[in-house]
């Protein structure tokens, strides 16, 4: 009977505790992490539900400015297609276009070629550079938004003089011919401008923030006033909700990239976080000086380490590795026992001939021991470590047993004298004798 003995664990196999030690920080992070990512989109999702919609009693709704212009006998009307807008469109409506960017190029041709001529009114809400030269030519969105969210008329316009200040802070348009009415400046660019048509009674309204119509800000400033004078001169207002599932927006000739739908402030942005990473990474790598030796806060058993990077070399199976590092230390301890320097050590012609004349064998039975193949499984690599140590064991004895000729003949050999000698003892001086200092 048998019995395997158990081998005592070490710093290389840490236990479950000290596993869990480490890990829970990181855990913890990815926990808190994940709750406010959770946290941050319920947040925004119950913020923005139902924007600029007329049915939509949220803060960032338009029900309340529906609700006015229905005291005052103006209908109400929600469309989600580009048909059924188009079809709307006529001298006594004011056709509202809540997102105008969410149309592709060919829906923006197709209703300003609906609008142009009906004799009705037109309002933009926010457009960007993406649809307002289309829709409105002759009016291009500047890049740089406005700073101020409340501004002030300074235009002859009959409705922006009667409102007064409102909040119409965000997009500003450029004007590249004479004739609009520019309302509502941020750095001597409006941020509301009048259109006239060129024939009939007809007009666009382009406005560079949606504030006015939300319900949450409707009853500050000018607001309400406002947009009750945009929306009521007609009639009917109907209420244009692009929709991502109208049909007339299936264009595979009009289709926007990612690069079309992120602003140009993201690129900008991306640029510079790259190129700091660039520096940073060129400053890090930058070495100050010469490598400063540290000593190890602990002294480490040879026992521990050995034992350690023969566990690395198992769980990775690299015997070329072990095999390779075993047969180089032998060669470079056995050369200097054969009289072979230490640069020759790795070369055969030179190291297998010292050693066949030392042990009177045959060299070339050495060659597979020292610079053979490495080993196929471990019990061939535990066979090689034996190997080498009795060679190295037989090397060292047969260097003291080998017989001796005479002293300065070519290829004698003279045994080393004892290390010490014993000296007679000597019987100390009577201090009478001693010469004082």
């Amino acid at each position: 009977m048998t019995t395997e003995a158990t081998l005592p664990s070490t710093s290389a196999s840490p236990t479950a505790r000290q596993a869990w030690t480490c890990a829970r920080g990181v855990a913890l992070a990815l926990v808190l992490l994940l709750a406010a990512a959770v946290a941050i989109a319920v947040i925004r999702s119950d913020t923005r539900h139902g924007g600029l919609d007329p049915r939509s009693a949220d803060p960032y709704g338009s029900r309340a400015v529906a609700e006015l212009l229905a005291d005052r006998g103006v209908s109400t009307r929600v469309v989600t297609t580009l048909d059924e807008a188009g079809a709307a469109a006529g001298p006594d409506t004011t056709l509202l276009i809540a997102v105008p960017d969410l149309l592709t190029h060919r829906q923006q041709s197709r209703l300003h070629s609906a609008t142009a001529d009906s004799g009705g009114r037109t309002v933009l809400v926010a457009p960007g550079s993406w649809s307002v030269e289309r829709l409105v030519p002759g009016v291009v969105a500047d890049p740089a938004t406005s700073l101020d969210s409340t501004l002030s008329p300074s235009c002859d316009l009959p409705a922006a003089r009667r409102a007064g200040t409102a909040d119409t802070g965000g997009i500003r348009y450029t004007v590249t011919h004479p004739g609009p009415d520019e309302c509502y400046p941020s750095e001597r660019l409006p941020t509301l401008v009048h259109v006239p048509a060129a024939s009939g009674d007809g007009d666009t309204v382009v406005l560079g923030a949606p504030d006015i119509l939300y319900n949450d800000t409707l009853d500050e400033q000018g607001n309400a006033s406002l947009a009750l004078q945009l929306l009521g001169s007609r009639h009917h207002l109907v209420w244009y909700l692009p929709s991502l599932s109208d049909t007339s927006a299936a264009d595979p000739d009009d289709e926007r990239g990612l690069f079309d739908l992120l602003p140009s402030g993201w690129l900008w942005g991306t640029l510079q976080l790259f190129i700091a990473a660039a520096l940073a990474a060129l400053w890090r790598a930058r070495r100050l000086g010469p490598l400063v030796p540290e000593k190890l806060p602990v002294a480490i058993r040879a026992s521990e380490t050995v034992e350690g990077r023969a566990r690395l070399y198992r769980k990775s199976n690299a015997r070329d590795r072990a095999a390779s590092a075993l047969r180089s230390t032998t060669r470079t301890r056995l050369a200097p026992l054969v009289g072979v320097p230490v640069a020759q050590a790795n070369t055969p012609e030179a190291l297998l001939p010292a050693l066949s004349d030392h042990l009177h064998g045959d060299g070339q039975s050495l060659h597979p021991l020292l610079f053979g193949p490495p080993p196929g499984d471990d019990a061939a690599l535990i066979s090689l470590a034996d190997q080498l140590d009795a060679l190295e064991r037989e090397v060292r004895r047969s260097r003291w047993t080998r017989p001796l000729t005479t002293p300065g003949t070519p290829g004698t050999r003279t045994p080393p004298g004892p290390p010490w000698k014993p000296c007679a003892p000597r019987s100390p001086k009577p201090w009478s004798a001693r010469t004082p200092p």
